[in-house]
């Protein structure tokens, strides 16, 4: 995994959380490499825009004065939870070939299930599809995907709400989040 060297201010708190005692400013962001959940305290003086990219890597930073820690599932804010849907979104939209390949390349995990029936509105029927019309040919983007299989749930979408999902809530299988 490589180191993140940009984050993605997700939901800036001039006056720190609510609830507690600490009045230090905060901001929520994500990776843009590894799409890490972190809290980042900025500099004095500094006020960090919603959607601004910052840098977070080695050596002098600008506008970070240093990172808290990963953002635990438990503390991301409305607000920031509607920016990631808008960022992940973008990175779905931006990587489309990397997403098709986990169509084209995902396997079972045990005789059981397979990696595809984790992701929403998927199920054993869509897998079995899926598996079929790639050995056929491999898939090359989501328009391909629609007009082969039919009654396909909307792949790009199911995508971002998985992701979104192993980015707010705690699961036991990661198909994209490490």
């Amino acid at each position: 995994m490589r180191e993140e060297k940009h984050a993605i201010v997700l939901e800036y708190l001039p006056n720190g959380y609510p609830l507690e005692k600490k009045m230090m400013p905060v901001a929520q962001a994500i990776g843009e490499l590894n799409l890490t959940l972190l809290e980042l305290v900025p500099r004095r003086g500094v006020s960090l825009e919603i959607g601004e990219k910052v840098y977070i890597g080695e050596g002098k930073r600008d506008k970070i004065y240093y990172i808290l820690g990963r953002l635990h599932h438990e503390k991301i804010t409305e607000a920031a939870k509607n920016q990631l849907q808008e960022f992940i979104n973008g990175v779905v939209k931006k990587k489309e070939s990397e997403f098709i390949e986990i169509f084209n390349k995902s396997e079972a995990i045990n005789k059981r299930i397979h990696q595809i029936e984790f992701l929403p509105g998927f199920g054993k029927k869509h897998r079995k599809e899926i598996l079929e019309k790639r050995q056929e040919k491999p898939f090359e983007s989501f328009e391909d995907m629609k007009k082969r299989l039919q009654n396909l749930p909307d792949p790009e979408k199911a995508i971002e709400k998985r992701m979104i999902k192993e980015l707010t809530e705690f699961e036991r299988h990661k198909l994209f989040i490490k």
